[in-house]
């Protein structure tokens, strides 16, 4: 049997809600894990899970910062002991077992801290946070190894280098600099493997990001692949497909961030 999974960055679910019906037509997910939600958890919107046929919903929301929510067509469990990272308590993750199709399968839908502008630690504490972040995450996976579980969700790096419009000019550039993709890299190789990757070859441009700055951001093109699938090595055999939905940017009041959906069987 096959699932679907998608991830996107809504940026702001109570303002991007209806473009959930969109996802559904462009990716035919049978799961959702949204980063940005901005919303607190007792003024989540119920009503949109039920509006895409989604009767089971998880959130850990704030007020008008980070947030994460899972919305699927099978039950969820939470996963409870999963770290409070970096001791902030801000929202940027939520795991939970999926009961599909006679089997269990641990989702993972993380936001990754952005990191500011300036890539110094000493300079700028949201860029130490990020790198911090990335280091916990790592020495987690690596304590408890994970089996059956699929990772998704905005990171916020692109760690190759034709995951940025041009590897050159980002590499001193919040997202692209190579303290960064290091700590991405070392982070994955605790067990898991790049879903997309496993169909794009690395040599091939591949973006999920377009800023809101750039006024034509299809003319211009310069897009970087910040949110990312995973899975374990146990479910790599399983992969059938994935699908970028580039054309999200161009929806009324679009993300800077476009939906990403793999598609394996378990």
């Amino acid at each position: 049997m096959q699932i679907t999974i998608a991830t996107w960055n809504i940026n702001s679910l109570r303002l991007r809600q209806s473009l959930l019906n969109h996802v559904m037509d462009g990716l035919k997910p049978d799961i959702i894990c949204l980063q940005e939600t901005k919303v607190p958890d007792e003024l989540f919107p119920e009503a949109v899970a039920d509006t895409i046929g989604f009767p089971h919903v998880l959130k850990r929301g704030m007020k008008s910062y980070n947030g994460v929510a899972i919305l699927s067509r099978f039950p969820l469990t939470v996963v409870d002991d999963t770290p409070d990272w970096c001791a902030k308590n801000d929202c940027r993750h939520l795991a939970a077992q999926v009961s599909a199709h006679g089997t269990l399968l641990t989702v993972h839908n993380f936001y990754v801290p952005a990191g500011g502008d300036i890539p110094d630690r000493e300079q700028n504490p949201k860029f130490a946070h990020k790198l911090d972040f990335i280091e916990e995450a790592r020495a987690h996976f690596a304590a408890y190894p994970p089996v059956r579980a699929v990772l998704v969700g905005d990171l916020n790096i692109a760690p190759l280098e034709h995951d940025v419009w041009s590897h050159k000019q980002l590499l001193d550039v919040v997202s692209h600099t190579p303290v960064e993709t290091a700590g991405l890299n070392a982070w994955m190789a605790q067990g898991f493997v790049d879903a997309v990757r496993h169909f794009v070859p690395a040599d091939q441009k591949l973006y999920t990001w377009w800023s809101y700055r750039n006024r034509d951001w299809a003319a211009s093109n310069r897009g970087r692949r910040l949110d990312h699938a995973w899975v374990t090595k146990d479910l790599v055999s399983g992969l059938q497909g994935y699908k970028i939905l580039k054309e999200a940017r161009d929806w009324e009041q679009p993300s800077d961030h476009v939906p990403v959906g793999i598609t394996l069987s378990i």
